[in-house]
């Protein structure tokens, strides 16, 4: 089945035809990691996993490269803060590690590779170089600043002319630029003390954390590469200079996506990416869900809270292009979903698997259910991702499953072994396979059972250092670990939560 997606730079519907038949080359605006991820984050995340899945369902292979920003004057203004980091690479690296554990906590399907700024400075300053020699680009005072009346098409991604865009960048830059529209590509010099006063979240020491920044030779001078680039160059190393789908949050539009068609199709000559697709933002109490106004719930919090599969159902109600709403009501819903889902499959599970399904008896009305079911759910689908439409399929399907367990438990008769079989099968390929959701069911053995057996792991794991025999305790850790298992220790002991 033919997929459509809304394409941003066209503002319309639009067939999928990725360049080559059998292969998709995906790029995601990834995080700055300056904080831990909130649940506004995830969304994105979510999303473009459910397009990747999906994509591998479709039979493609599938290239997903996500990005890391740790080059950012958020994370310097972290710098010295207790149990955060003494150094820019020290906080990055911090909260890079949480973002992972996070993803791996939501079950999201790990990408190709995730490049960071930090890494591919080499990359970014062959790209400055190539626009400055193609007359995109110049120096002045030791920065490089990207000429946006020189890219013809410049503004629309964000149906802007030149003519109406304001300043881009910070006051000071101004002076520089031949146009206050104009953007930087290299930043000469490092982070002002002002720059890390602007951002700071706790009890930091501007003048040492803006002389500790990270700065890199170039061509220009010392200095560190804005913010735009970083994207273009990521993206080139490791998709090619054509990608198939560049996807982000709707509030890097503009300027971030419009500078990155701008500077990348300007260095190349070719089209930069095929399909804009924008997963709109997650709002709380009527604003945008995000650090800066605190009203955010972070993704390790929300996932001890509510777990893995009912964030993943919450955020499959809505379309990814749209605004979404949190609330308590909004995910009170997403759980009891999720638990209709959840036990119909224990229950279809259970009865396929009774000595009462037979490989004979046929229900009708069982089987037309999950026909309909896999192509309501395929239709939908191939409609701009409409999983909302494609949960709805998959929950009629947990009620006819219902409907026909019912009615063999009320005259004591046979199960339709096929059917149930068929059922169950529908529920792994698309609810795990493509929504990522996870079943254990009654095949899959007791979760009971299996807290029981990790709870005294760690009970032993505790022994075991109270008695001082930490290499064993990590030893232990590290067992849990690739069995899936993710241990935090506290004050108060440790948890866990299954990956």
């Amino acid at each position: 089945m033919t997929l459509s997606v809304t394409n941003t730079l066209t503002g319309e519907r639009e067939r999928f035809e990725p360049r080559n038949d059998d292969e998709v080359l995906l790029y995601v605006c990834g995080l700055t990691v300056s904080d831990e991820a909130h649940l506004g984050h995830a969304r994105l995340w979510l999303h473009a996993d459910v397009m990747h899945r999906w994509l591998d369902h479709e039979g493609y292979d599938v290239r997903h490269v996500e990005n890391f920003t740790d080059v950012n004057e958020k994370i310097v203004a972290r710098t010295g803060e207790p149990g955060v980091g003494d150094t820019e690479p020290e906080v990055a690296d911090v909260f890079t590690s949480t973002v992972i554990r996070d993803m791996r906590g939501l079950n999201l399907k790990r990408a190709a590779v995730y490049p960071r700024v930090s890494e591919h400075v080499p990359e970014i300053v062959d790209l400055v170089e190539t626009l400055i020699d193609r007359g995109y680009a110049y120096e002045s005072n030791g920065s490089v600043y990207f000429d946006v009346s020189a890219f013809e098409d410049y503004g629309a991604l964000s149906n802007q002319t030149v003519d109406e865009l304001e300043a881009q960048g910070a006051l000071e830059e101004q002076g520089e630029k031949q146009s206050p529209a104009d953007f930087a590509l290299w930043k000469g010099g490092g982070v002002s003390p002002d720059e890390v006063r602007e951002h700071a979240k706790g009890e930091v020491d501007p003048e040492n954390a803006a002389a500790g920044a990270e700065r890199w030779d170039s061509p220009w001078g010392e200095g560190r590469p804005g913010w735009h680039v970083e994207c273009s160059a990521m993206a080139t190393t490791h998709l090619g200079e054509t990608i198939d789908v560049h996807m982000g949050g709707r509030d890097l539009v503009f300027p971030h996506h419009e500078n990155e068609i701008a500077q990348s199709e300007a260095a190349s000559g070719e089209r930069f990416a095929r399909y804009w697709m924008h997963v709109g933002l997650l709002e709380r109490e009527g604003e945008k869900m995000s650090s800066s106004l605190g009203n955010f719930l972070t993704v390790s919090e929300a996932l001890d809270r509510f777990g893995p599969n009912v964030l993943r159902i919450f955020y499959l109600s809505a379309a990814y292009g749209t605004r979404q709403t949190y609330t308590a009501e909004t995910l009170a819903e997403a759980k009891e979903r999720w638990e209709r889902l959840s036990r119909a499959y224990d229950r279809v599970a259970e009865a396929c698997d009774s000595v009462n399904a037979h490989a004979k008896l046929e229900d009708t009305a069982l089987r037309e259910a999950v026909s309909e079911t896999r192509d309501l759910f395929e239709t939908a689908m191939a409609d701009d991702l409409n999983v909302r439409a494609a949960t709805a399929a998959l929950l009629e399907l947990a009620s006819a499953a219902n409907r026909h367990v019912e009615r063999v438990e009320s005259v004591a008769g046979s199960y339709d072994y096929r059917g149930l079989r068929r059922a169950i099968e529908t529920f792994v390929e698309f609810g795990e396979g493509v929504f990522g959701l996870r079943f254990e069911g009654a095949s899959d053995g007791d979760a009971r059972l299996a807290d029981d057996l990790v709870d005294l792991v760690l009970s032993v794991r505790e022994e075991a250092r109270e008695a001082g025999e930490y290499g064993r305790a990590d030893d232990l850790r590290a067992a849990l670990d690739e069995a899936g298992v993710d241990v935090e220790d506290s004050p108060e002991g440790p948890t866990y939560r299954y990956r």
